[in-house]
């Protein structure tokens, strides 16, 4: 049997902890393949960011797989899936902190582990632990150096509309 990964573990518990905290948990995805589903319109450079709050998500369900969920953009509601894989960060957007991951896209085709195609670690954002998984599975946290995040001019808001 295959140990399962920790990664979703972590998602979850930084998930808490930024709704325990009154912080706003945002998820950085990367975008690639056929799995993926969000609004193509907002993805820039490949990536997007998701804002994973109660008050902006609904039915939230972040499992061992992915992570689901209906959200409304530009007033439009959008049925959201995001494979565990593509996730590349969990953090708050008030102060920077979470957790980065690595995410290593799958080449199209590829029908096996031995064809996975490896990139770039990803670069932690200010104030995020790297996670970097090694072949067994196991998750180490890389050390940043990260200075203290700046603060934003402005909050973002979320305006509910009926």
């Amino acid at each position: 049997m295959s140990e399962i990964s920790t990664k979703p573990y972590f998602m979850r518990a930084i998930y808490e902890w930024c709704t325990d905290n009154g912080y706003t948990p945002y998820l950085a995805v990367k975008v690639h393949g056929g799995a993926v589903r969000v609004p193509t319109e907002f993805v820039r450079n490949g990536e997007i960011v998701l804002n994973i709050s109660f008050g902006a998500t609904s039915g939230l369900k972040m499992d061992n797989e992915a992570v689901v969920f209906k959200a409304r953009f530009g007033g439009v509601s959008r049925d959201i899936y995001v494979p565990i894989e593509n996730v590349q960060a969990v953090y708050a957007s008030e102060n920077g902190q979470g957790m980065a991951f690595d995410v290593n896209p799958v080449e199209e085709g590829a029908e096996n582990d031995e064809e996975i195609q490896v990139v770039q670690p990803v670069k932690p954002v200010l104030g995020l632990a790297a996670v970097q998984n090694d072949s067994s599975g196991e998750a180490r946290q890389a050390e940043t150096d990260a200075p203290e995040p700046q603060k934003k001019s402005a909050k973002p808001s979320l305006k509910i509309i009926k």
